[in-house]
């Protein structure tokens, strides 16, 4: 846990309740006290990884649902709505990134103690800076054109790959505890990103920008996203995936896959025409809230396991 360790000293210089002695506790004494106070603290900080690594997570996701909903507005399908939840996820987005940075109670975040955490987290808060531009610009233009989503197209996947790094640097330093349910926690949070992913590159190809790119990148996400959820349930030591005994995940994972093979077939025939777009739009959203039911069980899963 050294992502977490510099807070146990700033803790334990705040003091620590004795029972009354007239001499004082024993040297004996006093170590054992400290080194329970200690394991009840790195108790506590352990739980919170998994909340950590859940939520770093999700900001890939939210990387991608803004580049989709704004690709949704370019392509003029439920474009109020759109900004809506554009508005929506930026604001999520924004949050988060704070709570990670510096802490936020009601998302049970502590701050980032970690020098090469806090580093990677200023480049991500720096990436989104700039992208949060496109955001802004959205939302308060009644429309876009195709530059602007050319611009987008391009500068979301560095934003994606920037914060994709912070979470495997969290997930590092999670520890040896967590060093089974930790990739879990990650992979299963990284279906999220890829259902929104998927989504986006299906709306670039309807959109004509890079399209032939895109067809490659869609079948890549739609393989990697079958191939993870297989092995969440199942297994997949190349991932790092142990498999899930857990009844209540698995019948969770069957709801999943009954939302993916109601949206994969859309995917693959590749038939862009406006119901179908709007069949998308439509049929992402489930999938997604299906798989962050998941990600959230198995982050329960993972502070009982410490």
């Amino acid at each position: 846990m050294k992502f977490f360790k510099p807070l146990l000293w700033a803790m334990l210089a705040s003091g620590i309740a004795m029972p009354a002695q007239a001499a004082g506790p024993s040297p004996d004494e006093l170590g054992a006290l400290i080194d329970q106070f200690v394991q009840k603290k790195m108790a506590e900080l352990d739980k919170q990884m998994g909340v950590v690594i859940n939520l770093s997570g999700r900001q890939r996701m939210l990387t991608q649902k803004m580049s989709k909903e704004m690709l949704l507005i370019y392509l003029g399908i439920d474009a109020e709505q759109n900004r809506k939840n554009l508005a929506d996820s930026a604001i999520m987005f924004s949050n988060t990134l704070n709570g990670l940075i510096n802490g936020d109670k009601s998302m049970n975040l502590t701050e980032t103690s970690d020098a090469d955490i806090v580093k990677q987290m200023t480049l991500v808060a720096s990436m989104w800076q700039s992208f949060s531009k496109y955001v802004l610009a959205a939302l308060e233009s009644s429309q876009v054109d195709r530059a602007f989503m050319e611009n987008v197209a391009r500068e979301n996947l560095p934003l994606l790959k920037e914060m994709n790094r912070a979470v495997y640097m969290y997930e590092e330093a999670a520890g040896a505890d967590l060093a089974t349910m930790a990739p879990v926690v990650n992979l299963s949070g990284r279906q999220r990103m890829l259902t929104q992913k998927m989504t986006k590159e299906f709306l670039l190809i309807a959109a004509g920008i890079d399209a032939e790119a895109n067809r490659e990148n869609l079948r890549n996400t739609v393989a990697l996203f079958d191939r993870t959820l297989h092995g969440l349930r199942d297994g997949d030591p190349e991932q790092r995936l142990p498999g899930t005994p857990q009844a209540d995940i698995r019948v969770q994972l069957d709801i999943v896959e009954q939302r993916w093979d109601a949206y994969r077939p859309l995917l693959e025939k590749g038939d862009t025409s406006e119901a179908q777009l709007r069949r998308a739009a439509e049929l992402n959203l489930p999938l997604l809230k299906e798989m962050n039911t998941a990600v959230k069980m198995y982050e329960v899963v993972s502070d009982s396991a410490k």
